[in-house]
């Protein structure tokens, strides 16, 4: 069980629409929800000061199958609630006109720092969390009140000493609100908006997550004011947060102190995307990281130690996936050839065609046997591009039949065994669009050697030839235009398949010695380096601060309309004051 978050004077927040736990418990979609999983385990192992806020989600994410014409198609099986334990607490927002009253749940079997989630009472109400990212903009305004302004009346109603909001994508931002309210409407000393921005700035840091425009919300300004009575601000104050539309991640770093990227490069990213937003946290990069129990298998630590023989390590790893494949899908790989995994959010500019796209060029390992390719990967409900997507690769699985393969559902089972089992990890998004590719640290952490384009969080750890291998140079377009995307395909195609041909299937073959000490090399860059360990540390020395001077912001002469604490060995009501 994780430490009692009480025992701390001073603790962080950290609000997240999703966390990757455990398959068992699908309140995740994908490297968002993965991340902050693994941020809380970290927290949990590392005794940090840290609670995390999220939403109970119905039916959570979806479980995407592949039809007998090889096109996914979605199931939404509701999400267990055997994994939480009710708090006894009661808190309630105002949304859409009508007071949803919320339970308070804990999740803390895993390992992880505590995590609350808010469930709505009534079943009338839980339209707002039917479904992780499922519905409108409506839907989605709605769960990002309940998760900000609800997340934060949670808090004060268990009685958290929080000094510190960290939220942990633009999902969160109305927590900021709610701060804001709290300091307008002070009984004693109430502030006028600027000192209230400027109070909620104090106490509140930001990170974000991805370059890719879909990925940076805006929602209109009347949607909020129609759904968002209980933020008690103007048209024109949420302009001035937000903008015109109100973009999430404009307001994030307008009501944060500080904010970080996650990858060096997508540091740089991102200060050139936002560079012209008045009053924006300075962005500094913080570079992701992966949770070693979670995701790193005890025979890679062993043979790290001395206990055992890398390759044999691996090679049961191998033999596992391979079992599974086949127990899976009735094909036989072989645990002696060269298996190259690509396993990702199925979306464009990941690419995960692009070591197929030239027929001519890799039939002849595909049909040779020197190369087998496993695939993975799940679109959004909604993404019809996506679909495409994993469609095109089920064609090329059944195209290729013992040579290619397509597994379905990928969740944190599939991603377990393929980062664990696979020999090469594939990455090629268009550079610079990938964030950080956190998939290809756990890969590192079990020898799994990385084959990928030098973008995310590559950068930082590739050594070419040492630890794995690059894709071409730092190759990016000038814009993002067709013609530019076709020139950066055609460049990064014709490199994937050079390194592929002159160093990685001639070591995987003729030089184990050098392939074995790549894995060792690897996996010593990626415990030192990409641990989650070593993230949330720099949290905590560099995003939070959380110095001496200091103190929880709790307003208790401003309590959040309606908010109700149950407690006592009645279970009776009280009024929070």
């Amino acid at each position: 069980m994780s430490q009692r978050p009480h025992q701390h004077e001073h603790l962080a927040a950290y609000f997240c629409m999703e966390f990757a736990l455990h398959e068992e418990f699908p309140i995740y979609s994908g490297g968002l929800g993965v991340l902050a999983g693994d941020a809380i385990k970290s927290a949990g192992d590392l005794k940090l000061p840290l609670v995390a806020v999220g939403l109970f989600w119905n039916e959570g994410y979806t479980t995407q199958r592949i039809d007998a014409d090889g096109r996914p198609y979605d199931e939404y099986p509701p999400c267990p609630a055997e994994h939480t334990r009710d708090t006894g607490v009661r808190i309630s927002v105002e949304v859409a006109g009508e007071e949803v009253r919320c339970r308070v749940l804990l999740v803390d079997k895993y390992g992880n720092a505590p995590l609350y989630l808010l469930d709505p009472e009534a079943p009338a109400q839980r339209w707002i969390t039917r479904r992780l990212y499922g519905g409108g903009a409506r839907d989605r305004v709605a769960q990002e009140i309940l998760l900000g302004v609800g997340g934060v009346r949670a808090l004060r109603a268990l009685g958290l000493p929080v000094t510190v909001y960290h939220f942990n994508e633009g999902h969160a931002v109305f927590a900021g609100l709610e701060l804001m309210r709290e300091h307008m409407q002070s009984a004693s000393a109430p502030l006028d908006f600027e000192a209230a921005l400027e109070a909620t700035r104090a106490v509140c840091v930001f990170t974000t997550h991805t370059p890719v425009p879909a990925g940076n919300e805006t929602h209109p300004g009347e949607l909020l004011l129609e759904l968002g009575a209980n933020l008690h601000l103007t048209a024109a104050e949420l302009e001035t947060l937000g903008g015109e539309p109100f973009g999430m991640t404009v307001a994030g770093l307008r009501l944060s102190r500080r904010a970080n990227a996650v990858a060096a490069l997508h540091g740089d990213t991102s200060r050139g995307m936002w560079k012209a937003v008045t009053g924006a946290a300075p962005i500094t990069s913080i570079t992701n990281g992966v949770h070693p129990g979670t995701w790193q298998d005890e025979r890679i630590r062993g043979a790290m130690r001395g206990e055992d023989s890398m390759w044999d390590a691996h090679h049961a790893l191998k033999r596992a996936l391979v079992h599974e494949v086949w127990r899976r899908t009735g094909t036989r790989l072989d645990s002696g050839k060269l298996l190259i995994g690509f396993a990702r959010r199925a979306a464009a500019y990941k690419r995960a065609d692009l070591i197929l796209r030239n027929s001519a060029r890799i039939e002849q390992r595909l049909l040779s046997g020197d190369v087998q390719l496993l695939f993975s990967g799940k679109a959004h409900p909604k993404d019809d591009a996506g679909k495409e997507i994993v469609a095109n690769l089920v064609a090329m699985a059944r195209r290729y039949p013992g040579s290619v393969v397509f597994l379905e559902n990928y969740d944190m089972s599939i991603g377990r065994l393929l980062t664990r089992g696979c020999d090469v990890w594939l990455n090629n998004p268009r550079r610079p669009l990938e964030a950080s590719g956190t998939s290809g640290m756990k890969a590192a952490m079990n020898g799994v050697l990385n084959l990928s384009v030098l973008d995310g969080w590559w950068p930082e750890g590739c050594a070419h030839g040492v630890n794995g291998w690059q894709i071409g140079g730092g190759y990016e377009p000038e814009g993002q235009t067709p013609a530019e995307h076709e020139a950066q395909d055609q460049h990064d195609m014709q490199a994937l398949y050079d390194v592929l041909d002159r160093e990685v299937v001639p070591t995987f073959y003729a030089d184990r010695a050098r392939w074995i000490a790549m894995m060792r090399a690897s996996v010593e860059m990626a415990e030192v380096r990409f641990s989650s360990h070593r993230m949330v540390q720099q949290y905590f020395t560099e995003l939070y601060r959380m110095d001496a001077e200091l103190r929880p912001t709790v307003s208790v002469d401003a309590p959040a309309p309606g908010m109700v604490v149950r407690g006592g060995a009645e279970g009776e009501e009280t009024r929070a004051l």
